[in-house]
């Protein structure tokens, strides 16, 4: 599968990046027509990209008659330089990227959409509200909108507040963020919290969530889709009642680690080896930890997923294209 960097030499310049660069992985529908298109962000914490909620999205997103791209993006795994606005900003390059070769991918550009789990829902979120502020100075793409024209937001990461995922925000803004109680972190606290941010002119977003999320509150959904409806901007909210985080989409594929190759470990597989050649300092744990994350989990043979909340990709559907009318 071919990868399509989208940074030029010289743009990307995050300090532990060593040989990689955010990237797509396209799965583009063959059929001489033109088609809407998704950016798929899986999440993981903005420590990780993992791969359960890649490959399964694009191909079931494909059914549903879009063409998709798999998005790779800038994280922070060790925890020593802070991701801040750079994964947000990787996200605005792909959409303009996405935008400018839309005739190549044979894509209707008015009908770009982006869909990040967790983490990964914080950064399609961030672009929602700080899309008209990013800036790009490559003449190529400075004249190219990076709004969305819509956002599915799964199981998202919103809020810095009371029901905050944490993790989230050390590895987005520092290991300290939470300790700190100057001016510089209530700042970054107050700007990262998306409910906060929600404008008018924001992408119409369709955001769904398990009612008994073990990681991330369900309260995060329940905030930023009530900041949308605050600001008058089309959304739809759905909330099953069972299911634990990170379901992706819960067919027998994704219960039984059927979840494709693992290209979104690239950056830690790039760590794994500037450690291996004494460019960087090891975690205590070892190299070979930050790969953990792609070991299989333990399945149940007779474990056959969440089928009620299979569901969502036709929901995200219909609500995509109620939006034409």
């Amino acid at each position: 599968m071919n990868k399509i960097e989208f940074w030029k030499d010289g743009e990307y310049t995050y300090p532990l990046a060593f040989d990689f660069r955010p990237n797509l992985r396209p799965y583009l529908l063959d059929d001489g027509e033109t088609h809407p298109c998704i950016l798929v962000l899986p999440g993981g914490g903005y420590a990780v990209v993992v791969p359960p909620e890649g490959e399964l999205v694009a191909k079931r997103f494909n059914e549903l008659g879009y063409s998709c791209f798999v998005m790779t993006y800038t994280t922070n795994q060790l925890m020593r330089e802070p991701v801040m606005d750079q994964a947000m900003k990787d996200l605005a390059r792909a959409v303009r990227f996405v935008r400018k070769n839309a005739s190549e991918y044979r894509i209707d550009p008015s009908k770009l959409y982006v869909c990040g789990f967790s983490a990964a829902g914080h950064v399609c979120g961030s672009l929602c509200d700080y899309w008209s502020e990013i800036e790009d100075t490559d003449p190529d793409y400075k004249d190219i909108s990076c709004r969305p024209d819509a956002a599915i937001l799964s199981y998202p990461v919103i809020t810095s507040g009371e029901y905050a995922h944490q993790d989230s925000f050390r590895f987005l803004l520092g290991a300290d963020i939470y300790d700190r109680e100057d001016d510089d972190a209530k700042y970054l606290l107050d700007r990262y919290s998306l409910e906060k941010h929600v404008r008018p002119d924001n992408p119409p977003c369709f955001v769904w969530q398990t009612e008994e999320d073990n990681l991330v509150p369900v309260k995060n959904s329940y905030l930023y889709a009530d900041a949308l409806k605050e600001a008058g901007v089309k959304y739809e909210h759905k909330t099953f009642p069972h299911g634990f985080h990170g379901l992706s989409v819960p067919n027998d594929d994704w219960a039984q680690g059927r979840h494709g190759e693992p290209y979104t470990a690239e950056q830690s597989f790039a760590l794994v080896k500037a450690i291996k050649e004494g460019l960087i300092e090891a975690p205590d744990d070892g190299a070979d930890s930050l790969v953990d994350f792609l070991k299989p989990f333990p399945t149940d043979p007779n474990f056959h997923g969440f089928p009620d909340v299979c569901v969502w990709p036709e929901m995200a559907d219909r609500f995509l294209k109620s939006l034409g009318e």
